[in-house]
């Protein structure tokens, strides 16, 4: 199918992407590797795409007063390929080969795939995981929302229809952060069936702030509370069992929602170990 017919705009800046998206049905282009493929579904019908790819600064990858800042423009490829993000956001960083292919990570951006929030990505995931944040620029100036509050259902999210996300923030590794990264899928590439992003921080041989994210079991990215506090007591196998309580995930095309609650428990404890034994 080819796409419904649709005006086109670049915008020169944050403000000028924020002026256009006054009009009717406007919607952001960036990487476009989840848009087009909607537009020529004719899932998406925009009657304006604002292109914010020639927008300067937007595509940066810095460390500031203790975080990671990620420009929203920063493509996929440019992430796995950061010294920054491996030294200092090394979660994001073993996420980034299990982002579909090449050919899309050369043109998929942070920003757009934390935007789209699919229920099955990584990176929602990692940025929950992490407790981070994310930068809007709106009509009424720049706002700041947490990760926890971000992510509001499926592919809905606290930007609104006049909304650009500008970057997402995340703490720097310290020499006691510990990270774990997992996905079970049918095929590299594709989206995982169950998929898990945790983050820690290292007290002796136990475990503190610990932050399970699942993707791939819910609508948005699920925490795992229960099974948190049970792995910071030291408890995996109460901490797997939790998942019951924790996890309620559907039945879809991908596996049953009982498949996906094992596949849930399995990578909890291959996840477990990499937080015991990960260093920045």
């Amino acid at each position: 199918m080819k796409p419904a017919p649709f005006a086109y705009a670049k915008a020169r800046s944050v403000a000028h992407a924020v002026e256009l998206l006054a009009a009717d049905e406007a919607r952001v282009l960036a990487g476009g590797q989840s848009l087009l493929a909607t537009l020529n579904m004719r899932l998406s019908q925009p009657a304006l795409l604002v292109d914010i790819n020639g927008i300067g600064g937007l595509d940066g990858i810095a460390r500031k007063d203790g975080q990671i800042e990620i420009g929203a423009l920063v493509r996929h490829a440019q992430a796995e390929r950061s010294a920054e993000i491996a030294r200092h956001a090394p979660l994001i960083a073993a996420a980034m080969p299990h982002i579909g292919h090449p050919a899309i990570r050369n043109r998929g951006t942070v920003g757009g795939s934390i935007a789209f929030a699919d229920p099955a990505a990584e990176l929602p995931a990692c940025l929950i995981a992490l407790g981070g944040e994310v930068d809007l620029a709106g009509p009424d100036g720049q706002r700041t929302v947490k990760a926890d509050d971000f992510f509001k259902g499926l592919f809905d999210t606290a930007l609104t229809a006049r909304d650009v996300l500008t970057a997402i923030r995340v703490p720097a590794a310290g020499s006691d952060s510990r990270f774990g990264f997992g996905e079970l899928a049918r095929r590299h590439g594709d989206y995982a069936m169950v998929g898990l992003a945790a983050s820690a921080r290292a007290s002796g041989a136990r475990l503190n702030e610990v932050r399970l994210a699942y993707f791939g079991v819910g609508s948005t990215p699920q925490r795992a509370r229960q099974a948190e506090a049970a792995l910071a007591g030291g408890e995996l196998e109460a901490a797997v069992a939790a998942l019951d309580t924790d996890l309620s995930p559907p039945d879809d095309v991908q596996a049953s929602g009982a498949v996906k609650r094992h596949l849930a428990g399995v990578l909890l404890r291959r996840v477990a170990r990499q937080l015991m034994e990960s260093r920045p």
